[in-house]
């Protein structure tokens, strides 16, 4: 386990200026058999009925030093992304915020963890698309249940992903390829930061996309797979422009594409899928989650320290220097991040698992199970 510790808030955020780079639930599994949206919508339903009151006796936030759990591999997306949050959040409350790394299954295990954990607001995770949302279709048993394990505390960052390959891959645009792809007949392979991670979702959902069905090579977080991509040993990523960003502009690895509605801004000269003649849009997003049942004046205060460290200059300067869009102010409150996770659910619930059992027929890499580990 790897532990990032900021020793003072004011003093160590300004020192990071230059240094920062990036059925266990049969509720909604009874739900789903209904079907992957009605179920889904069902069990969100029930989850934004029965929103977390503040217990008899209400509590204000624990003194001392605050975790923030980022359940991947230290200098990845996500890592990165910790860091900048944890900082912040260390500036504004006056108090440490250490940065731990329990990496593993996709996120899973870090995300269990902080479900478990005393609900007095004192450890929160980092989580993303890939495990608080696809987890729950991807799994045939989820090890937990975003809807019901978890209390929601506030959306971060939202970005597409970009796909991208080793700086001497023998193709400059998508069509080219995806050419090369299918040429390779089923010996070329992708890594991702482990099962159901937004970074295997969003390539299994690509994949299907640009009809090719590749072998998926599992790490315990995209900094790993970032290595072996920039040593050649596998041919490409469906990385964060956080992570993916400073390798392009030092020439390290190639960018073939984006997956936004349109050109990202601090990528403007790569191409999105869709312009290259393929229709095909997914934004993934990162946010903070408490355990079950943390009272409603923690999660107030803490909501309103996580609002006011995304509007500090140097968390948006930094944030927008790595691609990541912030979450507006209007969109940052608990109640909306819980209908927008919510409504995530029922998105993709339907769409991930039908790729996935589709290439489970065929044979493919990509069905997960309980015990699945990166």
């Amino acid at each position: 386990m790897t532990h990032f510790v900021q020793e003072g808030p004011v003093a160590n955020f300004k020192r990071d200026r230059t240094t920062w780079e990036r059925g266990q639930y049969p509720l909604f599994s009874a739900l789903t058999l209904c079907g992957d949206r009605l179920g889904a919508s069902i069990a969100a339903a029930v989850w934004l009925a029965l929103a977390p009151a503040a217990p008899a006796g209400a509590q204000t936030l624990t003194r001392g030093t605050l975790k923030m759990v980022v359940p991947f591999a230290p200098g990845g997306p996500s890592d990165v992304a910790g860091r900048i949050v944890a900082a912040g959040l260390s500036e504004v409350l006056g108090r440490s915020v250490i940065v731990e790394n329990p990496a593993g299954a996709g996120g899973t295990i870090g995300s269990l963890r902080v479900s478990r954990s005393t609900p007095d607001g004192s450890e929160f995770v980092l989580a993303n698309s890939g495990t608080h949302v696809w987890s729950q279709a991807l799994y045939k048993t989820p090890p937990y249940n975003t809807l019901t394990d978890f209390t929601p505390l506030g959306l971060v960052v939202e970005a597409p992903r970009v796909i991208i390959a080793p700086k001497n891959f023998p193709a400059d645009t998508l069509q080219e390829f995806i050419a090369y792809l299918k040429a390779k007949k089923g010996t070329a392979k992708y890594g991702h930061a482990g099962a159901g991670s937004a970074s295997h979702v969003s390539c299994i959902l690509f994949n299907a996309a640009i009809g090719v069905d590749i072998v998926a090579v599992p790490y315990r977080g995209l900094g790993p797979a970032m290595q072996d991509l920039t040593a050649d040993r596998i041919d490409y990523l469906c990385d964060s422009p956080s992570t993916s960003k400073p390798q392009i502009d030092g020439g390290f690895v190639k960018a073939i594409a984006t997956t936004g509605e349109q050109r990202w801004y601090t990528l403007a000269q790569v191409p999105t899928v869709r312009e290259q003649g393929v229709d095909f849009v997914i934004i993934t997003w990162q946010g903070l989650f408490l355990a079950q049942n943390t009272p409603e004046p923690i999660v107030r205060e803490l909501n309103a320290a996580l609002s006011k460290a995304l509007d500090l200059p140097l968390v948006r300067e930094r944030f927008t220097q790595l691609g990541e869009q912030i979450t507006q102010p209007e969109h940052r409150s608990p109640e909306h991040f819980r209908k927008f996770v919510a409504d995530e659910i029922v998105r993709w619930s339907g769409p991930s698992r039908r790729v996935v059992s589709r290439s489970s027929e065929r044979g493919g890499a990509y069905p997960l199970r309980a015990d699945t580990a990166e």
